[in-house]
C-alpha cells in the first residue's frame, strides 16, 4: 500500500483552528493517527458541520468516580476539604486493581462521550490498603493504561511521589500508607513505566503538594534525567489551611516557596492554586506554568475561586481538570469557571477581556493551549503532526439552530446541559459515534459489577 492510500480524507463545514473557525476545511489523517497536511483537491468524508479539537482534561484522579455523591450528607459542623479527605481516604482502601481498571474504563468512556480525548491520571493509590507493595508495584498504574487502551483515549499518566502526612515531616497514617514511595522506589516505578509510553500514552511526573514531599526529595526527583524532558504536577494552595500551615512551618506561602526552590517553567502545572496573592498570580503567569483549573470539584470541596481576570491579563496559561469527577464536563467546567467570576464580581463575560470578545471562544481556546501543554503529547490543535483527536457537534440539535460561527462556542458552552457532542475521535479512530461509545455496554457492565463488590451503596 503506498503512503497516500493509508491517509484519510475528510471534510468539515466548519472547523475550529488556533485562530478560530474555517469554513470548508480538509483533514487528513494517516495511518498513525496523525493528521496530514491535506489534498485539498482530494475528495473527503463530510463528518460533520461543526468539528472541534478534543479537549485535554488536565487532572484526574480515576478511582474518586465511584465515590461521586458519596459525600453529600452534613457530618461535623465544619465540614470541609479535610473531612471529605476522609471519606475519600475510606473509599480509596476498597480498590484494587481490577476495580481500579472497571471504574477507569467507564470514567474515560464518559470523557470522551463529553469531548474529553486526553487525560493526565494523577495517580496515587500505588499499593495494597495496607501499604504493602503488590506482587507487581505498577500493578494499578498498568490497570490504569489498559483502561485508558480500552476505552479509546489518550493518557499522560502521572505516579504520584507522596512521603509526608504534614508541612511537620509526620508519618503517613495508617489510610495514607498505600500512597507513599520514597524516592528511590519513586524512580524506579517511573522508570519501569516509561517502556510503556506510546503515541498514546505519556509518562509524567507527580508531587502531590508541599505537604507531602519534602524539600529534599522534590529536589532529588527534580534532578533525575527523566525530570528534564517531561510535565511536571503538583497540587498547591488548594485551601487556606494549607497556606496558612506552610507559612508556619516554611515561612513562606506555598507558590511563594515553590518559585523560591524550583525552577518553575513551562513544564510544569499547578494544580488548583487557588489562593494566591496578587504577586503570585503574576509570577506563575510569567513563569509559563500552567495553571491547572477544576471549577467543579473545587466548587464541591469548597476550595474558592482562581484570580482568573487579573491572571489572564497577566498573560498566564490555563487548562481544566475534572478532577474528582462529581462532574464530567468541559463545558461544565469551563461554564463555572466564568460563572464563579461573575458571582463575585457583579459583572457579566468576565473571562472576554475586551470589548466584543467571545466569552466561549477565550474560554475554549485557553484550555485547549494550556491542557495541551500539560499533557506533553501533541493534542489540543488540528494541524498537521498532531493527533487526530477531534469532536463534532451535534448540528440538528435545537440547541445550535440558527448559530453561525460567530455564536456556535458560546451556545455549546451556555445554551444548557443537553449534550451535543455527536461523535468522537481520538487518535485517528472513532470512539463515540452518534453518542454511543464503541464498547459502551461492556464496560459499564463491568463497572456496575465492580461497584457492587466494593459496596459503596
Amino acid at each position: 500500500m503506498s503512503i497516500h492510500a493509508a491517509v484519510r480524507q475528510f471534510r468539515a463545514g466548519q472547523l475550529w483552528r488556533a485562530d478560530g473557525w474555517h469554513a470548508s476545511a480538509a483533514l487528513a489523517v494517516d495511518a498513525d493517527g496523525r493528521l496530514r497536511e491535506p489534498d485539498d483537491r482530494a475528495d473527503g468524508e463530510m463528518i460533520g458541520a461543526w468539528v472541534l479539537p478534543g479537549m485535554p482534561n488536565l487532572h484526574s484522579h480515576a478511582f474518586q468516580r465511584a465515590m461521586a455523591g458519596l459525600a453529600e450528607r452534613k457530618g461535623r459542623a465544619d465540614d470541609s476539604f479535610w473531612s471529605w479527605r476522609e471519606t475519600m481516604y475510606a473509599f480509596a482502601a476498597t480498590v484494587g486493581p481490577d476495580e481500579l481498571q472497571a471504574i477507569a474504563a467507564q470514567l474515560y468512556v464518559e470523557m470522551l462521550k463529553a469531548g474529553y480525548t486526553h487525560v493526565c491520571e494523577f495517580h496515587y493509590l500505588h499499593h495494597q490498603p495496607d501499604g504493602t507493595p503488590y506482587e507487581q508495584p505498577e500493578a494499578m498504574s498498568l490497570a490504569l493504561i489498559e483502561a485508558a487502551r480500552e476505552a479509546g483515549i489518550a493518557l499522560t499518566l502521572m505516579p504520584v511521589l507522596y512521603i509526608s502526612g504534614g508541612f511537620d515531616g509526620r508519618a503517613l497514617t495508617a489510610r495514607q500508607r498505600r500512597f507513599g514511595h520514597d524516592v528511590a522506589a519513586y524512580l524506579r516505578l517511573l522508570d519501569t513505566l516509561r517502556k510503556h509510553e506510546s503515541d498514546n500514552l505519556r509518562i509524567g511526573i507527580a508531587l502531590h503538594s508541599l505537604r507531602a514531599v519534602p524539600e529534599q526529595a522534590m529536589r532529588d526527583v527534580l534532578a533525575s534525567d527523566l525530570a528534564k524532558a517531561c510535565p511536571i504536577h503538583i497540587h498547591i494552595a488548594e485551601q487556606i489551611g494549607e497556606v496558612q500551615d506552610c507559612l508556619a512551618t516554611r515561612g513562606a506561602r506555598p507558590v511563594e516557596w515553590l518559585f523560591e526552590h524550583a525552577d518553575v517553567d513551562a513544564r510544569w502545572c499547578l494544580v488548583h492554586a487557588t489562593h494566591l496573592t496578587a504577586a503570585e498570580t503574576a509570577q506563575l503567569a510569567r513563569s509559563g506554568a500552567v495553571a491547572g483549573l477544576c471549577p467543579t470539584t473545587e466548587a464541591n470541596l469548597g476550595d474558592g475561586l482562581f484570580p482568573l481576570a487579573a491572571f489572564q491579563d497577566a498573560g498566564g496559561t490555563l487548562g481544566i481538570g475534572s478532577d474528582s469527577h462529581i462532574s464530567i464536563s468541559p463545558v461544565e467546567e469551563l461554564r463555572w469557571l466564568e460563572y464563579g467570576q461573575r458571582l463575585t464580581s457583579g459583572h457579566r463575560n468576565i473571562a472576554a477581556r475586551a470589548q466584543g470578545v467571545s466569552v466561549g471562544e477565550t474560554l475554549w481556546r485557553a484550555a485547549l493551549h494550556g491542557g495541551a501543554q500539560a499533557s506533553g503529547l501533541p493534542v489540543g490543535e488540528l494541524r498537521s503532526g498532531a493527533r487526530a483527536d477531534l469532536i463534532v457537534l451535534d448540528e440538528n440539535s435545537p440547541l445550535l439552530a440558527a448559530r453561525d460561527a460567530r455564536s456556535m462556542l458560546d451556545s455549546f458552552l451556555f445554551a444548557g446541559n443537553t449534550p451535543l457532542v455527536r461523535d468522537v475521535m481520538c487518535g485517528g479512530e472513532w470512539a463515540v459515534r452518534d453518542f454511543r461509545h464503541r464498547d459502551e455496554e461492556r464496560i459499564a457492565t463491568r463497572y456496575r459489577t465492580a461497584v457492587k463488590t466494593i459496596g459503596v451503596a
